[in-house]
């Protein structure tokens, strides 16, 4: 008597072979893909062991209040090149827009006596309408990401020199613009209301990425642009609003800016572009779109931060923070390459 492999065998060994337990490089893959900002938090975990192994000074409130406030302007920053990359792009002008934005706050209250509050919803809207911009020009003209904002961060940098005239503004203390600079204390811990701003920017973000419609439909359009069109998402609409409250978030980190040089200074920010693409890219956020946390944004700015301070304190040349940051940056994007790899 014959069997029909066709019609009995074959389905009972894909059945025998689902029922096998998955090995070890199966189970890792599956938690890195469902908590993307898993691997950055141990990496994080693991840095702070071994500096503290190095130099005991880091892990004392004082140094760790020091590390916070670094991380606040490019952590914030962070927050909208999240966005952007999360729908597969990248955003080259976030820098840009920033300082342009600050340079504006501080101006209008500096030249013109405008009110603080006044001046930071002024610069809000600048920087809303600069991403605005790139994503029209992405959406409508169909540009890619990357050429459109290497143009405009050329643009916005050129304008923000030009209105600048060369010259930083340096504003009074006490002012609305320079409350992101005022200090809170928690017994030995010191924190500006900037890295509490960069916090509540944080949940309010997680929050609309996780449990939002809106959050949800960025993710299917990053992960395949088209399977969300045929699903009935608007695609332009979803890319265009990521750019749009992206300049919100470069909005906030603007703020914090003001407050840490203390007014409006042309040449400050020049590496932040980099910076906030680092900072995703190491806090495990999929270069290709559909993929990732916006807190491991805020763990990839906090690890760049940890390595910096921390092997200053060991004593190391500062050449080597360049070098460790570029390791890390290879490191997270082979990771990601490679789950990306398996789960095809």
């Amino acid at each position: 008597m014959t069997t029909d492999v066709g019609s009995e065998s074959t389905p009972q060994l894909a059945e025998d072979l689902l029922k096998r337990p998955a090995g070890p490089g199966q189970r890792v893959h599956a938690v890195l893909h469902r908590q993307p900002a898993l691997s950055p938090a141990i990496v994080l975990i693991l840095a702070g062991v071994a500096f503290t192994l190095l130099n005991s000074r880091f892990y004392h409130l004082q140094n760790l209040s020091l590390i916070a406030q670094q991380v606040a302007v490019v952590g914030s920053l962070a927050v909208g090149q999240t966005l952007v990359i999360l729908t597969a792009g990248i955003d080259l002008s976030v820098g840009a827009v920033m300082v342009l934005s600050s340079l504006v706050m501080s101006k209008l209250v500096f030249d013109h006596g405008v009110p603080g509050v006044l001046a930071l919803l002024a610069g809000a809207v600048l920087a809303v309408a600069a991403q605005t911009l790139n994503g029209l020009l992405v959406t409508r003209i169909k540009l890619p990401p990357f050429i459109v904002t290497l143009g405009t961060l050329s643009i916005f940098t050129a304008v923000t020199l030009i209105y600048a005239k060369g010259q930083t503004v340096s504003l009074q203390p006490g002012g609305f613009l320079l409350w992101s600079a005022d200090t809170v204390s928690i017994g030995s811990l010191h924190l500006t209301n900037g890295v509490l701003l960069m916090i509540a920017l944080y949940v309010v973000m997680g929050f609309a990425l996780r449990y939002t419609a809106w959050g949800r439909h960025l993710y299917a359009v990053g992960d395949d642009a088209e399977a969300a069109r045929l699903a009935g998402i608007s695609v332009n609409r979803v890319l265009l609003s990521a750019y749009m409250v992206a300049g919100l978030a470069i909005a906030v980190a603007a703020w914090i800016l003001v407050g840490r040089v203390g007014g409006g200074d042309p040449n400050s920010g020049l590496n932040a572009n980099l910076e906030s693409i680092t900072a995703v890219v190491i806090g495990g956020t999929s270069l290709f779109g559909g993929r990732g946390a916006v807190v491991g944004s805020l763990i990839g700015a906090v690890i760049v931060q940890v390595f910096d301070n921390g092997l200053a304190l060991a004593g190391f040349d500062p050449n080597y923070q360049v070098l460790s940051v570029g390791v890390l940056v290879i490191a997270a994007v082979s990771v990601d390459q490679w789950i990306r790899s398996v789960k095809a």
